[in-house]
């Protein structure tokens, strides 16, 4: 009897391996729009707890629910809305402190600092691939695929900061970031609307955009006039921007839009 069949005879086996491959949700426009609050969210609370509790206060609080956060995710055994989005938010804190930590704390520029993390974002890819034979966030229904999956992440959300504030700081400001990013994030999805590229590459090519994107807003939205913001402060903006990601996590979880029949 093949294997197949065997599990074809046992539902509760069958009901495991779908609810292991729901670790992650479906790719929707709800999806697009959350991701983009959380990396504004992370940058503008990373600066606001460093602020409120000084620098190292606030590394260890945010390497704390990080971990935290983390390891509840991996103890579900499916896709949860508000658990998983809580492991995005605080990635995107901790990932922007870390790169942060290295412009400030340890004098690296954005010039080297940005290839370093692109470089380490291309490390875990290639590691990835090599283990797996894929990319595709359709496949993460083991542990280490979503070891993977998160390391990936968190580079991600570090080499957006570090790009986001390469560009504010070396003419373009926020706005003109914004701007940029915004132009960018178009190219991935018309090139793989065209044929020119797979829509592996073009997810993780428009994940990747999206924090300096969605950085670059908060930051234009809450820094000072003199710095070139609107001045509406890291307090402000972070509360704001997380009322709407728990108003639309919360959306999620009720309809369940962005969970796969499969």
């Amino acid at each position: 009897m093949s294997t197949e069949h065997v599990l074809d005879q046992r539902p509760h086996v069958r009901a495991r391996i779908r609810e292991s491959a729901n670790k992650v949700p479906e790719v929707t426009v709800y999806f697009w729009i959350i991701k983009v609050l959380t990396t504004g969210m992370g940058e503008t609370a990373s600066d606001f707890l460093a602020h409120l509790l000084g620098p190292v206060p606030a590394v260890g609080l945010g390497a704390l629910t990080f971990v935290a956060s983390l390891v509840l995710q991996f103890a579900v055994r499916r896709y949860v809305a508000w658990v998983y989005w809580t492991a995005i938010v605080m990635v995107s804190v901790f990932g922007t402190m870390a790169a942060d930590i290295l412009h400030v704390g340890l004098g690296v520029p954005y010039t080297l600092s940005t290839p370093l993390f692109m470089a380490a974002l291309a490390a875990v890819f290639a590691l990835w691939y090599a283990s797996e034979r894929t990319l595709s966030i359709h496949s993460i229904r083991t542990r280490r695929r979503e070891a993977f999956y998160w390391a990936a992440v968190l580079a991600t959300f570090a080499l957006g900061t570090a790009a986001g504030d390469l560009t504010a700081t070396i003419g373009l400001g926020y706005l003109g970031s914004v701007v940029l990013f915004a132009v960018a994030i178009c190219v991935p999805a018309l090139a793989h609307r065209a044929g020119a590229l797979g829509a592996v590459t073009a997810f993780w090519t428009a994940y990747v955009i999206t924090r300096p994107l969605g950085a670059s807003i908060a930051d234009w939205m809450a820094l000072p006039p003199h710095r070139g913001g609107l001045g509406l402060g890291l307090g402000p903006v972070t509360l704001s921007w997380t009322v709407a990601i728990l108003g639309l996590v919360g959306y999620l979880a009720v309809s369940r839009r962005d969970v796969g029949t499969a």
